[in-house]
């Protein structure tokens, strides 16, 4: 039964919207003014990076407070053996943390009396992974009620560290303190980012509680498909949602299992497609076998991995740093430090000799363009020639083979020899930039508002960007399947709301550390890192540079110092470095791993369990059948989650692009198909099956067109020129317009066609 707010009910919502609105909207605004310091703090970054955080945390408190005390018990629910249960499952509960605490404690020691680390590694990562297969074959169910929705009796708490886990993916884990340590507070005009990825995955835990969360539970759905066959009817619905279902998790997923193999892979050593397959099958073992059940209660062990592995590094470098070990509070002193060395770094001779030498590889390269075949053939010739005077001067052998190799490495052909120097250009070009084309960490938006008028376009397109993905990453909240499902496992509406109230304070204990990581590492690395003889760089620099992807220094001004311009950080990095960046013993590094690895797998469950069961129980079955046939679902689920986890390992081994971008989108795709017609539903009696089916169709194929069509690959097959953006709007946030388009044809399409019987259910 769906149920709207009586009139007497909407003040509430509406005064709780309006605060959201201020204090997410309305703050990143008037962000560039706010950049007076209080108490060390530039306002406007405090209010981005945590103060906003705290008001979302206040909202839904709130709301679950007055909604649960208005709307009272629910009938038929029995309290006392309810709390029974919960003193059982907290006793469990806290054996679980301290025994974690002791296991560490003792691998801490052993390492101190000499245990390797590749011993300590193997113990923890398969400690971990047992745990996880433990729970996986003790939950292991046939029922369609415990493996859909576990059994809808998971208390809020347990249910929101369980949501916590499940949100809590590799782009939070491991790459959004990188990003943030890239991007600063707003990323660079080409990619928003930064502060965006804090409020826009926080504050979308709002839009959930006010919006959605309570009505899906009151209805006792299994899917998040269900809820468009039971309010709109008809089989079209069902089928457009469970497409769309797949779509944005199936993108997401391949993100986690890329997360999965890059940390599997560097916690044992094994080859990155290797460390995919290991992780991989932590992931089946648990969603495979038990589905929702044995995932819920993985997800909360995990919570506990994740959340130490995080906090203990940014407690231990903060302490080192500043002298108090609570990060969020006291690394606002360091952003004044860090806001001067970008100015020194800027003023630099040294560092405008490494721009220059980028910008004249840059050139170099695209002078080779504008005659492709030519260059490509006098490269070849001049790598044989100077190869055959090393041959006849008897020259050393290790010049020799250093030309081999540069000649081996030649483009093949003038197609290949073009891409790949268009990309080397385009490289050049990005780092032939002050700070290596990083933005002034606490300064929000690029341009200037009182400069030039390309300053101050280049201002608008920032803050336009910024409030764009901050929108998608919200709405996008609101209709990610895999999240909106938690909320299904609850035993009454009154602990949904409370569960969306304990999932975004579990959330936040991270979201508020990252950026005090993402500054204390950049600390970290211009004051005790930049300006060191390479001779003398850390061990972790080598360690980690071994994979280019992730760290590259190169002496390109020829100084023999590390420039900060001559570093080249992955975002995926900063995070699995942070124990050695802040000399912690390598223990602390395996639990980073291992905290990184349960962030993966964690969310890769819930993602694989709703696109087996999208595809199962709403694609080849529909309606509720009887046992047997609920039983066969339960089974089609379980096959379609297998052939779908292998696909997934097999497009992420293609190292597809980053994770925060393939995290990103999903999130707009999720937002443009489910939300507008999905809150319509709920809150707008008159919305029709016809509207609904627009509405969807039209919000994900503005939102696919607008992604592919911006693909450099596929602007090139069409023989596009120029930028296809409109009003400089990036393609990871295509979700505006996807969702803008969803919500006007929902709307007019309603209009203009009769309500059906099942609308009104």
């Amino acid at each position: 039964m769906i149920s709207t707010p009586s009139p007497r009910r909407w003040s509430l919502h509406a005064g709780l919207l309006a605060l959201w609105f201020v204090a997410s909207f309305g703050v990143v605004f008037f962000a560039h003014d706010l950049q007076f310091v209080v108490a060390n703090w530039p306002v406007g970054f405090w209010f981005a990076a945590q103060g906003s955080v705290l008001i979302f945390i206040g909202i839904v408190v709130v709301f679950a407070w007055m909604a649960n005390r208005r709307e009272g018990p629910e009938p038929g629910f029995d309290g006392k053996t309810y709390a029974r249960y919960k003193r059982t499952l907290d006793r469990r509960f806290a054996v679980y943390v301290i025994c974690l605490v002791l296991f560490l404690l003792a691998l801490a020691i052993a390492e101190r009396m000499g245990l390797s680390k590749v011993w300590v590694a193997g113990i923890f990562l398969s400690a971990t992974l047992v745990l996880y297969a433990v729970i996986g074959v003790y939950g292991r169910t046939a029922e369609a009620s415990e493996y859909y929705v576990a059994g809808r009796r998971i208390p809020a708490v347990y249910n929101g560290m369980a949501t916590a886990a499940d949100w809590m993916s590799a782009a939070s884990f491991i790459s959004m303190a990188g990003g943030l340590y890239l991007q600063g507070y707003s990323g660079t005009g080409a990619q928003a980012g930064g502060l965006a990825y804090v409020l826009g995955w926080t504050g979308g835990f709002c839009l959930v509680a006010l919006l959605v969360a309570p009505y899906l539970r009151r209805m006792r759905l299994y899917t998040v498909p269900d809820y468009f066959a039971v309010r709109f009817g008809g089989r079209w619905p069902r089928m457009i949602a469970a497409f769309a279902a797949v779509l944005c998790s199936f993108t997401y997923v391949v993100a986690q299992i890329y997360g999965v193999g890059l940390i599997t892979s560097r916690l044992t050593g094994v080859h990155f497609e290797i460390g995919i397959l290991l992780g991989l099958g932590g992931v089946l073992v648990c969603s495979f076998l038990g589905g929702m059940r044995a995932v819920t209660w993985t997800q909360v062990t995990q919570y506990v991995v994740i959340i130490m592995a995080f906090l203990i590094p940014v407690s231990w470098l903060a302490y080192k740093q500043v002298g108090n070990p609570f990060a969020p509070v006291v690394y606002g002193q360091q952003l004044q430090k860090i806001a001067a060395m970008e100015q020194q770094l800027r003023d630099s001779p040294q560092e405008q000799q490494v721009i220059d030498e980028y910008a004249r590889r840059a050139r170099a390269f695209e002078k080779k363009l504008q005659d492709v075949e030519g260059s490509l053939q006098f490269e070849r010739q001049e790598l044989r020639r100077q190869l055959r005077a090393l041959g006849d001067m008897k020259a050393d052998d290790e010049r020799a083979v250093a030309l081999r190799r540069e000649l081996a490495a030649v483009p093949k052909d003038a197609p290949a020899a073009r891409e790949s120097w268009t990309r080397a250009a385009a490289e050049n070009w990005s780092r032939a930039k002050p700070l290596g084309g990083m933005p002034n960490h606490a300064t929000p938006f690029g341009g200037d508002p009182l400069g030039t008028a390309e300053q101050r376009d280049a201002f608008d397109t920032s803050r336009l960007n910024f409030l764009a993905l901050m929108f998608c990453l919200m709405v996008g909240t609101v209709g990610l399947p895999h999240l909106l499902t938690r909320y299904y496992t609850t035993p009454t509406v009154a602990e949904a709301r409370s569960s969306v109230a304990w999932s975004l304070v579990f959330i936040a204990l991270l979201y508020l550390s990252a950026p005090a990581l993402a500054v204390l590492v950049k600390y970290e690395v211009m004051a005790h890192l930049v300006g060191q003889p390479f001779d003398s760089l850390p061990a972790w620099v080598a360690q980690w540079a071994r994979d280019p992807s992730l760290l590259s220094v190169s002496d390109v001004n020829g100084d023999h110092i590390l420039q900060f311009a001559e570093l080249k950080i992955s975002p995926d990095l900063v995070m699995l470095a942070t124990p050695e960046i802040g000399g912690l013993p390598y223990v602390v590094s395996v639990l980073v791993a291992a905290g990184g690895l349960a962030a993966a797998l964690s969310t890769a469950d819930g993602l694989l369990l709703t696109i087996g069961n999208a595809l199962a129980h709403d694609v080849y079955f529909e309606g509720d059948g009887d046992k047997a046939q609920a039983m066969r679902r339960v089974m089609w689920s379980k096959f379609a989650l297998l052939v779908v986890a292998l696909i997934a390992a097999y497009a992420a081994a293609q190292r597809p692009a980053g994770i925060l971008y393939l995290v990103s989108a999903s999130f707009s795709l999720a937002g443009a198909a489910f939300v507008p017609v999905m809150v319509l539903g709920i809150f707008w009696r008159s919305t029709t099956r016809a509207g609904a089916v627009a509405g969807m169709l039209a919000g994900l194929g503005v939102t696919v067109y607008y992604m592919g069509i911006n693909l450099p690959a596929v602007r090139t097959m069409l023989g596009l020129t120029g930028e296809g953006l409109w009003w400089g709007i990036q393609p990871v946030s295509a979700g505006v317009f996807g969702v803008a388009a969803g919500l006007a044809t929902a709307v007019l399409v309603s209009l203009v066609t009769r309500p059906e019987p099942a609308a009104n259910v």
